[in-house]
């Protein structure tokens, strides 16, 4: 490849972390590029809630447009904020191996101070209704701007609050240690990645994840097959079989990421492991469903395991989302 590609990305130290990634692996493979920074509304606007936003590509708009006007060549992003269904014109050229799909709960001050709140006993989450799961009633307060992570939650403490937390990471952990919240939860990945992971914090072992949590996707305009091509070199086949199965029972069941929707498909030794749930947005109400099938038989498992849900009544669940949000 002769021309230098124009990689695409939001300026936040995050995002910038990613595509110096992809563009340091693209060198490696002989291609030059350069980094071109832009913000999209989803930095702009730190304040209000994002279910409140219309969050379904908000994250991801302002790249789409450049890229269809041609100034930018590949856009990289986090995976989990990319809409089901691409712009017109864009088309998904590679998926990079997965980081930690796990959420993980920032504290505020020590764990022993809320492990009883929390049901936490020698360092180990309990299991959610069992006998021992033995909490106490402490009204503990939890931050966070996810919709899925408030529903499964809400959930599992029903007596907790839960506030909102917006903002870039550096903002949110700043929040978190100026707060009288009690911790906040975030993506592993996204801290690990720019080395910001406090050490007073807990995977929350749990929880489920967004689908595609962990995976960064880059994107190219369809008709641009040179460039398709060299991203092709990318791109990791385990982590882009698992992700579209998670976004195909995303889309299957409502389609936009802005929902109580978790989804986690694991590759092991030629086979996929697959959970999946749906929550009400109080965390009243849960349907799971799981799968384990050959690898290789797995192309359509996202939109069966979804059907499988709708036929048990998460209908119900997802006309309740979808009048919320009218």
């Amino acid at each position: 490849m002769n021309k230098v590609l124009r990689i695409g990305t939001r300026d936040s130290q995050l995002a910038v972390w990613q595509a110096t990634l992809v563009q340091e692996q693209l060198k490696n493979n002989g291609i030059a590029t350069e980094l071109v920074y832009m913000k999209s509304d989803g930095d702009v606007d730190l304040v209000t809630p994002l279910y409140e936003i219309g969050v379904q590509g908000i994250f991801t708009k302002t790249l789409d447009a450049a890229l269809l006007s041609n100034r930018i060549d590949l856009a990289v992003h986090s995976m989990k904020d990319v809409p089901t269904q691409l712009a017109k014109g864009i088309q998904q050229a590679a998926v990079l191996e997965r980081a930690s799909y796990k959420d993980i709960l920032v504290l505020k001050n020590e764990l022993s101070d809320i492990s009883d709140a929390l049901g936490i006993v020698n360092g180990e989450w309990s299991m959610l209704n069992n006998e021992s799961l033995t909490i106490d009633h402490s009204r503990l307060t939890i931050a966070t701007s996810s919709i899925r992570r408030k529903a499964q939650w809400l959930n599992r403490y029903p007596n907790h609050t839960l506030e909102n937390l917006r903002g870039n990471v550096n903002t949110r952990l700043r929040k978190v240690s100026e707060s009288n919240w009690d911790g906040a939860i975030f993506a592993a990945a996204g801290l690990e990645r720019i080395g910001l992971r406090p050490e007073n914090s807990i995977e929350l072992d749990w929880m489920l994840p967004a689908p595609a949590q962990g995976a960064i996707m880059i994107v190219c305009r369809e008709d641009d097959h040179e460039t398709k091509t060299a991203l092709g070199l990318l791109n990791d086949p385990a982590t882009a079989l698992c992700t579209c199965i998670e976004r195909d029972f995303l889309k299957t069941l409502l389609g936009g990421c802005a929902t109580p929707i978790s989804a986690l498909a694991e590759w092991k030794d030629g086979f996929v492991t697959f959970r999946g749930h749906i929550l009400s947005v109080d965390g009243k109400e849960k349907m799971e469903t799981s799968f384990h099938k050959a690898a290789l038989q797995c192309g359509d498992l996202g939109r069966k395991a979804a059907e499988d849900l709708l036929a048990r009544g998460a209908d119900k669940i997802v006309n309740a989302i979808r009048n919320a949000g009218a």
